[in-house]
């Protein structure tokens, strides 16, 4: 096996629609994309051991993804969400609790993973339970860089655990939302968005900044200098994974790739524009579609 350059950690689980169902969770949907570029990719998870859980792992077999971390639970199901979306494609989540990917242990095996991947990327739903979080705590103090994807999911979360997690990480990335609200939490003037992204990383010690803002593109602060994509246009068919892939675009340019803040910003905007205009997280994309998107702004 390749050496492995980003390791995600955190839930598996079935977006169910109400016509159908696809395998999705952020740290799921982020590994896949990079692996899709070509940057050696694993998850640490943990799934049941039920058929939602095969077919989990034979999706994620098919998309050469490395399965040697996920975990088997004999006594709590794989993960499952509700999605709904609203008339703009917009999504909503009805999260179930406890299932397998809250039970996640800590092992050797992951430690050895963590410490020799250049990223290591999580959120804080996976912290949601006692297990997962000491384990990610766990593994925090051994990732060499480290990004934190926020995502917040009410009432999955707390704010004490949720600053915690902001200064472990050396690279947070955020919606405009989730910035006012941790911005108001931390008793912060939400007036101006480059003045709460300073905030927090005052108050976080954390060097890189990135607001996602949805159909107007993105804000990324990274090493004292602030980076602006406006957007791309693109027809909404669902917003399920689009900041999951603008996630993936932007670390695996900026951090793996070593390629330039803006320039990789303007592509995590592409990337991410693409998969919401297309079904489901884990969408098809092109290098040329993306390219003819970069051409085109």
């Amino acid at each position: 096996m390749n050496k492995v350059q980003a390791t995600c950690y955190g839930e598996i689980l079935w977006d169910v629609f109400p016509t159908h169902k696809v395998i999705g969770g952020a740290p799921l949907n982020v590994a896949l994309r990079l692996q899709s570029f070509g940057i050696e990719s694993a998850i640490i998870s943990r799934i049941g051991s039920d058929e939602n859980g095969d077919k989990a792992l034979d999706f994620i077999s098919d998309k050469t993804l490395n399965k040697d971390h996920i975990q088997l639970d004999s006594g709590l199901e794989t993960g499952h969400v509700i999605v709904t979306l609203d008339k703009n494609g917009s999504a909503s989540y009805e999260i179930f609790n406890p299932v397998a990917w809250d039970n996640i242990q800590l092992d050797q095996n992951n430690m050895n993973l963590v410490t020799n991947s250049d990223v290591f990327i999580f959120g804080s739903l996976a912290a949601r339970e006692d297990t997962s979080r000491q384990t990610l705590f766990s593994l925090l103090e051994i990732a060499n860089y480290k990004v934190f994807d926020v995502n917040l999911r009410p009432p999955h979360y707390d704010f004490e655990l949720l600053y915690d997690l902001m200064n472990s990480a050396d690279f947070i990335k955020m919606n405009d939302e989730e910035i006012i609200e941790i911005c108001n939490q931390l008793k912060g003037d939400t007036s101006d968005l480059e003045g709460m992204m300073k905030y927090i990383s005052l108050k976080t010690n954390t060097s890189a900044i990135c607001v996602t803002l949805g159909s107007k593109g993105a804000l990324l602060y990274h090493e004292g200098s602030f980076h602006r994509n406006k957007g791309y246009k693109a027809v909404v068919e669902d917003t399920v994974g689009a900041g999951d892939s603008f996630l993936a675009g932007l670390i695996g340019q900026l951090i793996i790739n070593k390629k330039s803040p803006q320039d990789s910003l303007d592509f995590a905007c592409a990337i991410g524009s693409l998969v919401a205009s297309k079904k489901g997280a884990n969408s098809k994309v092109s290098s040329e579609e993306i390219k003819n998107i970069l051409n085109e702004g």
